[in-house]
């Protein structure tokens, strides 16, 4: 019988701050702030947090699937972002989303208070009223840990 990595038999909560408490101090203050901030808003959403050794994402789904993730915060070196879903097609009259990516857009946080501003609150609202899988009303979600984040991620070459 092959026993488990001791971060796997610890409880999830404990692993996750683990992966944050690998970051930078002034990152780990910030990114538990904006994941608390992210919790009290979507409490009912799953918390999927991927390690990817030098960062830490954690994604807010209705489902135990990342891809269906509606917010996501990235605890990365150079700071915290905040990713929306579908970012490309959310109304963003002030430009804030930056990023070129097909599926998510992201703004940079530098305070879990951002998430109250007017622009940024309307993106979030924006976000889960175009979800294609709604997020549930009411319950607790629940923090599941994934662990593909370790794996390479594979590229279509680039032409």
């Amino acid at each position: 019988m092959t026993a488990k990595p001791d971060n796997e038999q610890d409880p999830p909560e404990a692993v996750l701050q683990s992966y944050i408490d690998r970051l930078d101090p002034k990152i780990q203050k910030l990114a538990r702030s904006v994941r608390a901030a992210i919790r009290k808003r979507l409490p009912a959403a799953n918390e999927l947090a991927y390690d990817y050794k030098t960062f830490v994402v954690l994604s807010y789904s209705p489902t135990d699937r990342g891809i269906d993730g509606v917010v996501s915060i990235a605890a990365r070196p150079d700071g915290v972002r905040l990713y929306l879903n579908p970012g490309p097609q959310l109304p963003d009259p002030k430009k804030l989303l930056q990023g070129a990516g097909k599926q998510a857009r992201f703004v940079s946080v530098e305070a879990a208070s951002d998430l109250a501003h007017p622009d940024i609150k309307a993106l979030i609202d924006a976000a889960i009223d175009q979800a294609e899988i709604p997020l549930p009303s009411e319950g607790q979600g629940r923090l599941i840990l994934r662990s593909e984040g370790a794996k390479p991620r594979s590229r279509k070459p680039r032409k």
